[in-house]
Order: C-alpha cells, then sequence, then structure tokens
C-alpha cells in the first residue's frame, strides 16, 4: 500500500509557507482558480518523478521574489514511513532525498513513488504531436520497469551522436563510417529492448484502455488504438542501413523507436478530428486509468491517482461513471480538485461515505 500523509511546500508556486495533512483515502480540494488548487497536486507529481507535470524549468516554480524552494512529502510504504525531499539551491542545484539519503540520479527515483495524473493539458495525448504520446508510453514504463528508463536515456543520447555524425557529414562532405557503425550497433543493443517493452505493453494496456472507456462513454464509439512502430516490418538493423542516404540528406535518423506512435481512430476515422469533446475526454480518462491498473498490478500496490479539475466540460452521466469507478474499482489514494465546491461533494457524498475536503 502507497499513501501520503503530510506535504510541506516552502517557497513553491504560490505558496509561501504550508503544510498539508492527508487523513483520507479520498482527498478533494476546493477553491477558485489561481487559488494553488494545481499546484498541490503538482507538489505530489515532484516528488514521484522528480520534474512538474507541465514541463516547466525548476526555477519558474519558485515563488516570485524568491530564490530556491523545499517540497516534502511524508508516505507510508507497505506500513513503512518514508521521507521524500526536494530541495532546490538558491543556485538552482537540485537534490533529492529518500530518508535522508541523497538519490545520485534522478532516474532512479522513477517508480519509488508511483502516480498517474489526470489534467486538462492531456488532451495533448490526442491533439498533440508523437512524442506527446511517446512520452505516454515511457512515462508508464519507466514506473514499472527500471531498466527501461536507463536504456531509452541511453538511446537518446546514442540517437544525438548519430544525428551530429551525419550533420558533421553534410558540412564537410566525408562521413565516418567506422564511428556510425559504432553508433548504429549501439542505436540497435538500446531500441530493440524498448521496442520489445512497449510492443508487450500494448497486449495488455490497449485492451484494458477501451474497456474502460466504454464504462465512462457508456458505449464503445467503434474506437481502435494501435501501436505503429517502423520495426514491425523491417530489422532495426536493416533501417538503417536503407535510410543511411536519406539520412545523410536530411542530416537526422529517419527510422527507430524515436517515431513510434499510437494511432488513434474513430469509425476508421482519425479520432483527433471526429471525436466529439466528450468522447475525447472518456478516452483521456481511460487511457490514465488504464495506466494506473498496469502499475498496480505490476507494483502490487495502487499508484496515488491526482485528478485536475477533471468535471470541467464533463456531462453528468460521463462524471458519475467516472466516480463510480474511483470508489470501487480504486483502493488507492485519490486526489481531486474543482472549482465548484458544491459540485464535488455532492457527486463524492453519492459514492463514498467518507472523504477529505480541503478548501483553499
Amino acid at each position: 500500500m502507497l499513501e501520503i500523509k503530510q506535504l510541506s511546500l516552502v517557497q513553491f508556486r504560490n505558496y509561501v509557507q504550508n503544510q498539508f495533512d492527508f487523513t483520507h483515502r479520498i482527498v478533494g480540494i476546493v477553491g477558485a482558480n489561481g487559488m494553488g488548487k494545481t499546484n498541490i497536486l503538482d507538489a505530489l507529481y515532484y516528488l514521484s518523478f522528480t520534474k512538474s507535470y507541465f514541463n516547466r524549468p525548476d526555477a519558474q516554480n519558485v515563488h516570485h521574489a524568491y530564490q530556491g524552494m523545499r517540497l516534502e512529502g511524508k508516505f507510508v510504504i507497505h506500513q513503512n514511513e518514508v521521507s521524500i525531499k526536494c530541495i532546490l539551491r538558491e543556485t538552482l542545484k537540485k537534490e533529492f532525498y529518500f530518508d535522508e539519503d541523497l538519490i545520485p540520479k534522478y532516474s532512479q527515483h522513477i517508480g519509488k513513488i508511483p502516480c498517474v495524473m489526470i489534467a486538462p493539458d492531456d488532451v495533448q495525448i490526442i491533439t498533440g504531436t508523437s512524442e506527446e504520446r511517446r512520452k505516454l508510453m515511457d512515462s508508464l514504463l519507466s514506473q514499472i520497469y527500471p531498466d527501461y528508463l536507463k536504456t531509452l536515456i541511453q538511446y537518446n543520447k546514442v540517437l544525438l551522436q548519430r544525428n551530429s555524425v551525419l550533420k558533421q557529414a553534410a558540412e564537410t562532405g566525408n562521413l565516418d563510417t567506422i564511428l556510425l557503425e559504432t553508433l548504429n550497433d549501439q542505436l540497435i543493443e538500446n531500441g530493440n529492448p524498448i521496442y520489445h517493452y512497449r510492443k508487450e505493453l500494448m497486449k495488455e494496456w490497449l485492451p484494458q484502455i477501451l474497456k474502460l472507456y466504454q464504462h465512462i462513454a457508456g458505449q464503445l464509439d467503434a474506437i481502435d488504438i494501435q501501436y505503429q512502430s517502423s520495426l514491425h516490418q523491417e530489422s532495426f538493423k536493416n533501417l538503417l542501413q536503407h535510410s543511411l542516404s536519406k539520412d545523410q540528406i536530411l542530416q537526422r535518423t529517419q527510422f527507430g523507436i524515436h517515431k513510434d506512435d499510437l494511432s488513434i481512430t474513430i469509425q476508421g476515422q482519425s479520432f483527433k478530428q471526429e471525436a466529439s469533446q466528450g468522447q475525447r475526454k472518456s478516452l483521456l480518462f481511460a487511457i490514465r486509468l488504464a495506466e494506473w491498473l498496469l502499475i498496480k498490478k505490476n507494483k502490487g500496490y495502487a499508484p496515488i491517482l491526482l485528478m485536475d479539475d477533471i468535471f470541467e466540460k464533463l456531462d453528468e452521466k460521463r462524471m458519475i461513471q467516472l466516480l463510480d469507478w474511483v470508489s470501487q474499482s480504486s483502493d488507492g489514494q485519490v486526489f481531486i480538485t474543482d472549482t465548484h465546491k458544491d459540485r464535488l461533494t455532492s457527486l463524492l457524498g453519492k459514492h463514498l461515505t467518507s472523504y477529505q475536503l480541503i478548501e483553499l
């Protein structure tokens, strides 16, 4: 079991110094826009992923007119109390501590406090570029398999080196074929395991997404999701060999797991273009809740679920279906923010015997 009992914020966003104690499994946070509801969830996300959910540079998370910040969470993991601390010094040097022990590499911390965030910005998963959907896959796999993130970091490092060699060859007219061959081998060595991780993930994740979508939306709407990768058709080695001349012209690597994507359709048409707002919301929730289920299955305990402004522009039927899943199927700690106290208390009251409400 995983839960957070206390969160301390010092000079983080709009908080100069605040402490929140969490006493229930379900925590509702209400307040007007700009009061700091989302910042509480982002602080929890920060302690899990060592960075902001919103991809802001660390310096932008510091309360204006101050220098440095500090976040601390007191967690219970399998009945053991642990403290997670993030300190951003005035020099912008960031330090992470797990029970007073300094974490040497941030990547080693990912997955220790598993967490899933559902937020309005998630719409980028559908409307954004393929990079958004790769980040979605990578975030999930990194929390389950420590080796995955390590391999992905190495792959991206080699990819940059290979692209640099291609660019240098275009500038000088001379390609270092021995160096390129070495980089190809390293790219294949790291790329193939990532492809297999993603491929295996899809077998379980995609059917679960469709199942949850049907529960939230009340119908399936003929949605289909497919994992797209150039490695489906050809070996990585052959792809790199066959695309070399084009790679040289464009000065970048055209094929590999860094081009993978998820194809989402509704009734055979592009989901991005054809889906209604309600269908988009339902799919986004289904994607995140399926992520939550997979992490729980692999970790043996539920990750913390963060739900930010989820009821905005969501019809009552979908709200009820979503709350029903959260209350019945989720046994982990859940944080829900909303701008309307009456709406949140009414919905939570219908589905839960007890919950905590924090008013900002």
